[in-house]
């Protein structure tokens, strides 16, 4: 993974299936605060997977980028943590 960070999706929307630009990531079901335990997910050299939490089918697409997905609110962002003593 470029940057070095493995990337995070969910599905909060229920798709029957989500199209990814990597084989490896972290599925977290839902978003925060109703996630699951955050899995690491390898495809290895197949074209897709199903989170053994949530059931959702990832297929990979090698026309997306890393930082994509179908649908595209599928990846997911992490907030930045506050610092204590800073705003």
């Amino acid at each position: 993974m470029s940057g070095g960070t493995t990337p995070k999706f969910c599905n909060e929307a229920g798709a029957r299936e989500i199209r990814i630009g990597v084989r490896e990531f972290e599925c977290i079901g839902a978003l925060p605060p109703f996630d699951h335990p955050h899995v690491f997910l390898d495809m290895g050299r197949e074209n897709e997977i199903v989170c053994g939490y949530c059931s959702t089918l990832y297929k990979h697409d090698a026309a997306l980028k890393e930082d994509e997905s179908v649908p595209a609110d599928a990846l997911y962002h992490e907030k930045p943590h506050a610092v204590a003593g800073h705003g």
